[in-house]
């Protein structure tokens, strides 16, 4: 999963995945050792949210308040569509 992250865009932009479309933000922090992604539905039904720490030992998952599971699907299924 700390792969296919690096093949999304930094910043806001929107997306489909899981059946939705979404807004999507991902931002780099401590010269890109770790990375936050949020995304809402547009419809309001969902949410996502994961921090992602690459350590000297290997990447570290944190997903926020929801199942790992839920947030390597939704990463495994993101297309970024476009720009905000």
């Amino acid at each position: 999963m700390a792969a296919r992250l690096l093949d999304l865009p930094l910043g806001a932009f929107r997306g489909q995945a899981l059946g939705r479309d979404w807004l999507v933000v991902r931002t780099l922090f401590a010269g890109g050792a770790s990375e936050k992604l949020v995304a809402r539905s547009l419809d309001g039904a969902d949410y996502v949210s994961l921090n992602l720490y690459r350590l000297e030992a290997g990447p570290r998952l944190k997903p926020c308040e929801m199942p790992a599971a839920k947030v390597a699907d939704f990463v495994a299924d993101l297309i970024p569509t476009r720009p905000v």
